[in-house]
């Protein structure tokens, strides 16, 4: 029997959300897999095996490992940025939220699996421009939102400096947390606030 459109639909639905799903396995499997072996060393392959799929699935869903890569690291950026930019927003006291940033940064060694995706990520982008790029707007856009927050905290200096400032502050002590793991995060509190505190009414 000829199925109703009903049906047809139906189907259409299924087969749309287990594409869906099939693309999220490969773009876990990615976020897994550049801490472990580097951004260079992902391969088809590798993908496949973590995501549990054949490799041409990987090729059905992505026009390259590359295309793949750059997919999952913004997706994971993303989401990290956000997070600290709501965080930050939300709180009504600078100093306050400084605090807030440095313990939420503790929880990162510098060698754990975020921190090397990130560096890996930043790494790459020396090299694909279209990935510098986007990831250049991500940026761009957290520190659009911190200057904005500033200037709502009563900020009186350069805000989009100053969100600068505190966006390669991040950077900078993921950086060195790998290098550095016993640097005391809290002592860092200090000469933020009063970077910031200079600036504010």
């Amino acid at each position: 029997m000829p199925k109703s459109i009903a049906q047809e639909e139906n189907m259409a639905h299924l087969s749309a959300e287990r594409g869906k799903a099939t693309r999220r396995r490969l773009l876990d499997a990615a976020v897994a897999l550049v801490p472990e072996v580097g951004w260079g060393g992902v391969t088809t392959r590798l993908v496949a095996e973590r995501a549990g799929v054949a490799p041409g699935v990987v090729h059905y869903h992505f026009a390259s490992v590359t295309d793949l890569l750059i997919a999952a690291g913004l997706g994971f950026t993303a989401a990290l940025l956000d997070q600290l930019a709501a965080e930050l927003s939300a709180r009504q006291d600078v100093g306050e939220a400084v605090d807030w940033l440095l313990a939420e940064l503790s929880r990162y060694s510098g060698t754990d699996p975020a921190s090397l995706l990130v560096v890996e990520l930043f790494l790459a982008a020396t090299r694909l421009p279209e990935l510098r790029s986007l990831l250049g707007e991500q940026v761009g856009r957290f520190r659009a939102t911190v200057a904005s927050w500033l200037t709502e905290r009563g900020y009186r200096g350069d805000a989009s400096a100053a969100a600068a400032m505190l966006a390669a502050s991040v950077d900078g002590i993921m950086l060195h947390r790998a290098l550095d793991p016993g640097l005391d995060l809290a002592a860092l509190g200090g000469p933020l606030r009063a970077m910031f505190g200079e600036g504010t009414s």
